[in-house]
């Protein structure tokens, strides 16, 4: 895979609040891409799938939710969906023409809710990643159970690693010094995730009542959908999918083999040649900006 592509790194000032969100930029040109990563995640996920379709005309940007990576962190605990949402409305806009919205999991998610809700088309098309308007709360449950293990954070990378290891026993270990994406080093000298704790509370609270928006969302997206889910996945399922593309009838949907719901780092290469082909099919002239 040609990941080549040069990025470099930007500092926006279009959220809620005027919070600061950090915001990758691969490739020359207007992005085309936006990529939207899933909770407790940050915008490094998308790295190497970013360069390989800058790389082949697909310039994009990444971002970093509030409360994540380096964007700012809410200071009254802002952290509600509709909150994330208006941030990514306003990356958009920022753009000079609709990108497609590339959104894994909580990113799929606001991808669907606010291209339902926005008045004008806000994306040229849409690819959710493992991530349906209702999800299974097992393998949610899961996830935050999880995230929710080390609030003491880590005494090295190589334990952080070994948490990791434990988590998903079906990926292969990787170098620990590429988790400095993912942790920061506090003053204590331990490591901690690169997110918010206040994330945890907030987000598993409220996402489950967004639900019947999120439907409704869905059923008003006319724009290309295309849905890769994970075929080992616990947080989507057949019932789910199938859910899914009824409201949406029109989404394409490919299953993923041997990928769980971390579909972008189990099967990088399988998931972007996927994404690629569907950018390629796109109309070009399809969802052009109205008319401010």
């Amino acid at each position: 895979m040609d990941t080549n592509a040069v990025s470099s790194q930007v500092l926006l000032r279009h959220g809620r609040g005027d919070l600061p969100l950090a915001v990758e930029a691969y490739g020359d040109g207007p992005p085309r891409v936006l990529y939207a990563h899933g909770f407790g995640q940050n915008r490094h996920a998308w790295r190497a799938t970013a360069r390989f379709l800058a790389s082949h005309g697909w310039p994009g940007w990444a971002m970093d939710g509030r409360g994540h990576g380096e964007s700012g962190w809410a200071e009254e605990g802002d952290y509600e969906l509709e909150h994330f949402a208006e941030d990514l409305v306003a990356v958009a806009r920022s753009l000079p023409a609709p990108p497609v919205l590339v959104g894994a999991s909580m990113g799929g998610l606001l991808g669907l809710l606010t291209a339902g809700e926005s008045p004008d088309p806000l994306y040229r098309a849409l690819v959710l990643v493992d991530v349906t308007p209702r999800w299974e709360s097992a393998g949610v449950d899961r996830i935050l159970a999880f995230m929710g293990m080390h609030p003491e954070g880590f005494e090295s990378l190589q334990a952080a690693a070994d948490a990791i290891a434990r988590y998903l026993p079906h990926r292969d270990r990787k170098d620990p010094e590429r988790l400095r994406t993912q942790l920061r080093q506090h003053a204590d000298g331990r490591w901690r995730w690169h997110w918010d704790p206040r994330l945890l509370g907030r987000v598993a609270r409220e996402a489950p009542r967004y639900i019947p928006r999120l439907e409704a969302a869905a059923s008003r997206v006319r724009q290309p959908l295309l849905l890769l889910s994970g075929e080992r996945s616990d947080v989507v399922s057949e019932h789910t999918i199938g859910e899914f593309l009824r409201l949406a009838p029109h989404a394409r949907h490919i299953q993923i083999e041997r990928a769980t719901h971390t579909i972008v780092g189990d099967r990088n290469d399988v998931f972007t040649r996927e994404i690629h082909t569907f950018l390629t099919q796109l109309d070009p002239a399809s969802c052009p900006r109205a008319a401010a």
